[in-house]
């Protein structure tokens, strides 16, 4: 996804035009900015995903080549445009978003086939819900097939195939994504994670500056969060599920690995930007 980043005092209420401070276009997308965090973090890293034969597109592909992500299974969509996100962030770090998926809700799970080796061979899988969600549960069927461990970031939620959930080896979700799978639990974080967690093996739910809530099936443990000057929260939660992903495949334990993502998410947001922070 090519983020276009809007910096605003505060969100516009109903029919209100508000002057904001500036605007840039940042290269993002929840699987992109995951894949160059992992690389950063010292992984090998392959990326499977789709954007448009524009130049949005070209600019994604060189990136994550730059970080040294391997790009032979991004795959480009001869009509559908790069998926594009618009973040609004606001003085105080925090953010809002829109998404237009476009070119990601094309992508094929014929590809994932064609990625069957280099998915078989991973370490750990990493899914998001920002693409066609058949092609998400064709890869995750392969990992579990070839009993690759699964980290599911659910983000953004949306409607997904029954048994998605249960095919994770850990899910990795935020306040608003965990409210959304588990309406029955009212924002109670310890009842969320305890249902997330016996729907998979192991979950976290991130909480922002109030760190994050675990369960690998001995209870929900708090991670205290790093105290950190917050500039930009865009990209946060993908530096975590990278830094949670890289421990747990290094043979940390849920807890030690979520308190290393948290430092990784509490670096991102001193710095403005996605995939630059």
């Amino acid at each position: 996804m090519m983020d276009l980043v809007v910096r605003a005092p505060r969100l516009p209420v109903i029919g209100e035009s508000l002057l904001s401070h500036s605007f840039r276009t940042s290269p993002g997308g929840k699987g992109g900015n995951q894949a160059i965090a992992a690389a950063r973090l010292g992984a090998s890293v392959t990326m499977i995903g789709q954007v448009g034969a524009d130049r949005f597109g070209e600019i994604l592909r060189e990136r994550l080549e730059a970080e040294g992500v391997d790009t032979r299974f991004v795959s480009v969509d001869p009509e559908l445009g790069t998926g594009v996100a618009v973040p609004i962030v606001l003085d105080s770090g925090e953010n809002a978003i829109f998404a237009v998926p476009q070119a990601n809700l094309t992508l094929s799970p014929l590809l994932m086939e064609r990625a069957r080796d280099v998915i078989s061979s991973a370490a750990m899988l990493l899914v998001q819900f920002e693409v066609n969600m058949d092609a998400t549960l064709a890869a995750m069927r392969l990992a579990e097939a070839a009993r690759v461990p699964i980290l599911l970031n659910p983000a953004p939620v949306a409607p997904y195939p029954p048994g998605t959930l249960e095919l994770a080896s850990v899910i990795v979700a935020n306040e608003i994504e965990a409210a959304a799978l588990v309406p029955s639990a009212s924002g109670d974080h310890d009842a969320e994670v305890e249902v997330l967690r016996r729907l998979s093996r192991s979950a976290v739910i991130t909480l922002g500056h109030d760190g994050a809530v675990v369960d690998d099936g001995a209870g929900p443990r708090n991670i205290p969060p790093f105290a950190v000057q917050a500039v930009d929260s865009v990209g946060a939660g993908d530096a975590f599920c990278a830094g949670l992903a890289l421990s747990l495949c290094e043979g940390a334990p849920l807890a030690s690995a979520a308190h290393f993502a948290a430092a990784a998410g509490a670096v991102a947001v001193t710095r403005a930007g996605a995939q630059a922070s």
